[in-house]
């Protein structure tokens, strides 16, 4: 393999900067011969380079599905990125316990939910419940932190109120189901009713799902956003981090009140 030019990345697929990628997709259009033309002049239409249909598949019901290998002539400048992630260091279970929650006068309190008609818990107890996930123990296996899971299909409004109730002093919301974007109203619901409410600037909010990145979170007017592969430290991290930017140490035990 010879050197890579960082600041002209591109695709690799046999060869160094060949710009070989694969994509598939699923058009409204009965199987056939023509919808693999259909397939290919799409490929086309997105700039792609000598688009071939490797594989294509009757979905029924008018639908079908295609794989197509082809050339990008796009690349990036690696070299001027910055990651989009909520914090650029992770700390393990033990550090957390150590070296932050110790400073506390009290336990944080941490509010899970999967919001809205979402009933996909395997998110929010991968990060909320003590076994955790994949040898990854959760946050209510953290010593010094108060980890409430309120489970699925939970509405905005009983978040907020449960959040007063209990005094929470970070909310982190799983939202799976994306079909028209319905996570998207549903996460805007929530950080709309803790303005209304006064309370989002004491609360730290946070989103994880299959489509969540840090950017759509902040676009979304949330503080962090985790996508897959994100473990109950990578959000404790930031959590405790932030709650300490805030001044965490001097809250009081009625902050809502203040």
């Amino acid at each position: 393999m010879g050197e890579v030019d960082l600041s002209q990345v591109r695709p690799y697929g046999d060869s160094l900067d060949d710009g070989l990628v694969q994509l598939s997709f699923t058009l409204p259009v009965p199987f056939g011969g023509k919808a693999k033309e259909a397939a290919r002049q799409l490929s086309l239409g997105m700039g792609l380079l000598e688009p071939n249909v490797v594989h294509a598949a009757d979905l029924g019901e008018g639908f079908s599905f295609f794989v197509v290998y082809a050339r990008t002539p796009c690349s990036v400048d690696f070299d001027t990125l910055k990651a989009d992630r909520a914090a650029e260091t992770v700390m393990g279970k033990t550090e957390i316990e150590l070296h932050y929650l110790a400073k506390f006068r009290r336990k944080p309190v941490i509010l899970g939910a999967c919001i809205g008609t979402d009933a996909h818990t395997v998110g929010i107890d991968a990060i909320m419940n003590m076994k955790g996930y994949n040898g990854h123990k959760g946050l209510e296996a953290y010593h010094g932190l108060a980890a409430v899971n309120l489970g699925a299909q939970v509405s905005s409004e009983e978040v907020v109120v449960r959040a007063r109730e209990l005094n929470a002093d970070a909310i982190l919301v799983s939202q799976v189901v994306t079909q028209k974007n319905i996570h998207l109203a549903n996460l805007t619901r929530l950080a709309e009713l803790l303005e209304a409410e006064n309370m989002r600037e004491k609360t730290v909010l946070v989103v994880g799902g299959p489509r969540i990145s840090h950017r759509l979170a902040k676009e979304l007017g949330y503080d962090a956003g985790f996508g897959p592969g994100t473990y109950a430290e990578d959000v404790a991290t930031f959590v405790v981090q932030e709650l300490e930017r805030r001044n965490f140490i001097q809250w009081g035990e009625e902050k809502w009140k203040q």
